[in-house]
């Protein structure tokens, strides 16, 4: 009977032996498993926090759209810009709020030299051509 006894303790010795390197893999694979849940949940915070970015920053812009939609671009002269001769059927518009300086380019082109009576620059009768005067 001895080899039937000496047969069970080589099997109990094999399971033994089986069931450590099982546990060995487990408790391999458990800190495999945790590491890999702490990566899931930093990438599930990330996302997170990317999406409330992207809509923070989303409402601040429709904000500043809708502030800068409701100003009034009004444009303003440039230093130096030349005035287009007026021509006769052209609206009259001012660019400027500003009219002072507006009145101060009028003061400017009454005082230019008339090539002949009564008319301005180009030999044409203008608008400037009775300001200052009278």
């Amino acid at each position: 009977m001895a080899s039937v006894l000496g047969m069970l303790e080589e099997r109990e010795t094999a399971a033994r032996v089986r069931v450590e390197g099982l546990r060995e893999e487990v408790a391999r694979l458990a800190g495999v498993l945790e590491a890999a849940e702490i990566e899931l949940d930093r990438r599930v915070i990330a996302r997170e926090e990317l999406v409330e970015a992207l809509a923070a920053s989303a409402a601040e812009t429709t904000a500043v759209t809708g502030a800068e939609a409701e100003q009034e671009i009004v444009p303003s002269p440039v230093p130096g810009s030349i005035v287009p001769a007026w021509r006769g059927g052209l609206p009259v518009t001012v660019l400027a709020p500003d009219y002072q300086q507006i009145l101060g380019v009028v003061e400017e082109r009454s005082d230019r030299p008339r090539t002949a009576e009564g008319q301005g620059h180009h030999g044409q009768a203008g608008p400037w051509d009775d300001i200052g005067e009278g």
